[in-house]
């Protein structure tokens, strides 16, 4: 639990959409002058680390490193992140920025694939990866809390370029603790590279790609958080029509990881003991709830609570997806699996951002509400498809090991 807390730590301060998100999108804005879909469709290249999670995952699961199939990746992954932030941190070439900020997505991906991988392990063993998921995702938030409002904060007080510079030396220190905590708490046996454990891990990664339950859910996911994204568009109305300042609309983001800390605190009180199929419904039902109530954004007392209310649905959603996918992993392979899960997610957010984007500029003409209301149906469609899971009273967390490997 202390790892999975500190790792995703680090990822809510250093992802690309943690406290350089605000800096660089101000600047890439007031400098260039770049409209939404420009922004959107620049940082889309960041989502190519996250959806080849599937990749890390098989190296992960096949070859060691210094004898170890985990530690090792993470160690240096999280260096590569530190030597791309610095390198952010000299420069305001957009191509060099991204090319940079593509390094420091590598390097956040994998850690985050070799975690992902360490807790459906651990999550079969202690039948907790509700657990484990809630636990990444709160602390995960309570650091993108923190960094929406120093990200904030650094746009208000300094220029495009010293807020993005400044927010990238922050971001440069960061990893280092992945790699003192990845070497000295994960505790993993040596595992030196021999061709009959290769030979049990391919036979595993071949279940997974046959399994008819991990494609029902890898469907689910897509269908779940396919909708067009309101992020950019968001920020750009919020800036331009609105005229909220800088430093509000980093508040807003820290208010919106408040209502994430709050969502899985409340998951932890009151929600451990219901059937996945109820927490996928719940989710469902409040993750329609959270997109409507932007119709109601007009000013910045409205604007608080929504986002709060967001985040609050989206840690739900969160829990209940994630420790769905690690639930149906097979052993030896868990980190393909369930890298090829997350990875779809992730693959399916960029294209909900690029849609959204374009039908904000292109069909509705830089008005929100429309897209907000074609971004409520689509996410309502995910009702239709939880049956077809066949959960029965699984609860959150257990591990759907007979259906991966005929075990009891």
């Amino acid at each position: 639990m202390l790892f999975f807390g500190l790792v995703y730590v680090i990822e809510g301060i250093g992802q690309t959409s943690g406290l350089i998100a605000q800096p660089l999108s101000f600047f890439l804005k007031q400098t260039y002058g770049w409209t939404a879909l420009q922004v959107t469709a620049y940082l889309t290249v960041l989502n190519l680390p996250w959806i080849n999670k599937p990749v890390y995952g098989i190296v992960s699961d096949f070859l060691p490193i210094f004898g170890y199939r985990r530690k090792s990746y993470l160690v240096l992954a999280n260096l590569a992140a530190v030597g791309a932030y610095c390198w952010v941190a000299q420069t305001i070439s957009p191509s060099e920025i991204i090319f940079a900020l593509l390094l420091s997505a590598y390097g956040m991906a994998i850690s985050s694939t070799i975690c992902g991988a360490i807790l459906v392990e651990n999550g079969h063993k202690f039948g907790a990866s509700d657990a484990f998921v809630n636990q990444q995702w709160l602390w995960f938030n309570i650091a993108a809390m923190a960094s929406a409002f120093i990200g904030g904060q650094l746009v208000q007080r300094f220029t495009p370029e010293g807020a993005l510079h400044s927010a990238a030396a922050i971001i440069a220190i960061a990893p280092l603790a992945v790699v003192c905590a990845g070497w000295f708490l994960v505790h993993e046996q040596p595992c030196p590279v021999n061709l009959p454990e290769m030979r049990r891990t391919l036979a595993s990664l071949w279940t997974a790609l046959k399994l008819r339950e991990l494609w029902l859910i890898g469907l689910f996911l897509f269908v779940y958080y396919f909708n067009p994204g309101l992020g950019t568009p968001l920020y750009y109305h919020m800036t331009d029509e609105l005229k909220f300042s800088q430093q509000y609309i980093g508040i807003l983001g820290s208010i919106s990881s408040a209502g994430w800390i709050f969502g899985a605190l409340l998951y932890r009180r009151y929600l451990k003991g219901i059937t996945a199929k109820a927490l996928l419904n719940f989710s469902i039902v409040f993750g329609v709830a959270s997109t409507a109530v932007f119709l109601l954004l007009w000013n910045e007392a409205l604007a608080a609570v929504i986002n709060f209310f967001s985040g609050f649905a989206s840690v739900i959603a969160f829990i209940a997806t994630f420790s769905l996918a690690a639930d149906y992993c097979p052993q030896r392979s868990e980190g393909f699996a369930f890298a090829m899960l997350t990875s779809l997610t992730n693959f399916t957010s960029a294209l909900s951002d690029n849609m959204g984007s374009f039908l904000y500029e292109h069909l509705f003409h830089h008005q929100l509400n429309p897209l907000v209301v074609a971004s409520t149906a689509f996410t309502a469609v995910a009702f239709a498809f939880v049956p077809f899971l066949r959960l029965g009273d699984k609860p959150p967390g257990k591990a759907a090991r007979v259906l991966a490997t005929g075990e009891n």
